[in-house]
């Protein structure tokens, strides 16, 4: 149902067509690169994130090759990064792990963009299921994501 949804989103933009769905798992960076014959790096992973302090969830979209910083992110965020667990991540944010994108998530979930994707003219999200993606440019990630802003919350991709 997650792709669904997420095919839904991308079809009032006229976009669906662009979802790439492969006869393979592109269910972590390194399976997704191999499925798109594409660097990892370029691979924009979405991880699920619980703020505490704000009762909120969110969700940080970041290049392949990073990694969350923990200093960084307390400094961002006020506090130390605490990811969902596996078992509640389809039920907070709408796509089960491994599909898990920025893209028809449920309403209370804010979106941000790590700088570790900016180096890129395109990048390729997930699509709601562990076969799938898009290639969107950094432009289009940022007016189909709805992100709160950008952020610089990773490190191991300078």
């Amino acid at each position: 149902m997650s792709f669904e949804a997420v095919k839904e989103f991308f079809s009032q933009y006229g976009m669906a067509e662009r979802i790439q769905e492969f006869p393979v798992s592109s269910a972590t960076v390194e399976l997704a690169a191999q499925a798109l014959n594409c660097a990892p790096e370029r691979i924009a992973k979405t991880l699920s994130f619980k703020r505490k302090k704000a009762d909120k969830n969110i969700l940080i979209v970041a290049a392949g090759d990073a990694k969350i910083d923990n200093a960084k992110y307390k400094a961002a965020f006020g506090e130390r990064a605490l990811m969902l667990k596996t078992e509640e991540v389809e039920s907070i944010i709408g796509h089960p792990v491994g599909g898990v994108c920025p893209f028809a998530i449920n309403s209370d979930i804010e979106v941000y963009l790590d700088e570790s994707l900016k180096r890129f003219e395109s990048v390729f999200p997930a699509c709601g299921n562990s076969n799938n993606a898009i290639e969107l440019t950094i432009p289009e990630l940022e007016k189909y994501t709805q992100y709160q802003q950008w952020i610089d919350v990773c490190k191991n991709w300078a």
